[in-house]
């Protein structure tokens, strides 16, 4: 039976626990050098017992050290005991570079614009073993060791639960659109971090450190482009000097200017005049009044002369400094007279003069 002199850490970096394993022709003893490094605890384990932690140096192992050993009584062998038994190295070194995001996208409704959008988020964060015993009792079990990947993997579960849950509550809280809550991203990792630190303590692990480095949006998503266009638009209008209704307005009014007939060809006139006239306040007035006369039906009119009469509206109207909504009903109630043949092409044209210069 061959007696191990020296047991020692040889494992890589990225390991958190490993296991020296002993072959079937190999025993410890009481003169067995234990060699701990920085950053590093061992444990000897007999009969499901732990001894330890050791802590870093080179440590005898023998019955003043080992409890579990005191009990045992054999006859000697050259002044050593051997005896048969584990031990265990963890990895107490603070990893600083496990990395984490989202699956899938978390899908919630913008706050501020409505529109339902996939967010995505992604981050960092460091994992330390605290307590060396209670780490190997409740994760490693029977396992020879344990890597950091796997203990990430171990945790993904309920982290993700967590992560998607406080990110889409912390968007609607701060009623901020996706898109500017990146200036949020310091407070949201520190609330996260302490909302995990339950779920890896129990384990005798403790989160060092928890950074949010991106919460964000596909580019490529057809909401996301519609929010996006929504966003530049009103950045555009912002700077033009009009808001969103103004602009519905002045749209709903270039539209009835595009069609047949003597109201389209008032109101062109009037979009002139509105246009003209300014484009801040006056114009909101303005189109407000035409809108009015916009929604008023309009009889039938000969269709052979309604372009010509818009024409000739249009230049009339352009020598009148104000077009009032009692203009447009005058000129309206005019036109029919006219399609009634009540009067004749040249008393048209002279009642609308008089309208038009009052």
């Amino acid at each position: 039976m061959a007696i191990i002199d020296f047991v020692k850490w040889n494992a890589s970096p990225g390991q958190l626990v490993w296991k020296y394993q002993l072959s079937n022709s190999e025993e410890l003893s009481t003169w067995t050098q234990l060699v701990v490094s920085e950053s590093q605890e061992a444990f000897v384990v007999r009969d499901g017992v732990y001894d330890g932690p050791f802590g870093v140096g080179r440590h005898t192992l023998s019955t003043e050290n080992l409890p579990i050993l005191r009990t045992l009584i054999g006859l000697p062998f050259g002044g050593k005991s051997p005896f048969t038994a584990e031990v265990w190295f963890v990895n107490k070194i603070v990893n600083l570079d496990v990395r984490w995001g989202t699956p899938d996208p978390i899908q919630l409704q913008d706050p501020r614009f409505q529109i339902m959008v996939p967010v995505r988020t992604f981050g960092q964060y460091g994992l330390r073993v605290v307590d060396s015993k209670r780490f190997l009792l409740k994760l490693v079990g029977t396992q020879t060791d344990l890597s950091v990947n796997a203990l990430t993997e171990y945790f993904r579960g309920a982290f993700i639960t967590k992560i998607k849950t406080h990110v889409a509550n912390a968007i609607l809280a701060n009623q901020r659109s996706v898109l500017e809550i990146t200036t949020e991203l310091e407070n949201i990792s520190l609330h996260l971090k302490k909302a995990l630190e339950s779920d890896v303590i129990d384990f005798g692990v403790e989160l060092s450190q928890f950074n949010v480095h991106s919460i964000n949006v596909p580019e490529d998503d057809p909401a996301v482009k519609t929010l996006k266009s929504a966003l530049a638009k009103r950045a555009e209008m912002g700077i033009v000097g009009f808001d969103y209704q103004q602009e519905r307005t002045f749209d709903v009014l270039q539209a009835a200017a595009s069609n047949e007939g003597n109201a389209g060809g008032v109101i062109g006139a009037g979009l002139g005049l509105g246009m003209g006239a300014a484009i801040g306040g006056s114009l909101g007035s303005t189109m407000g009044e035409l809108s009015q006369a916009v929604r008023q039906p309009v009889q039938n009119i000969d269709s052979s002369a309604t372009s010509e009469r818009a024409a000739s509206n249009r230049s009339e109207v352009n020598r009148s400094s104000v077009l009032t909504v009692d203009k447009v009903k005058l000129l309206k109630e005019l036109a029919e007279l006219k399609s009634q043949g009540v009067l004749s092409e040249s008393e048209f044209e002279q009642e609308k003069r008089k309208i038009l210069d009052a």
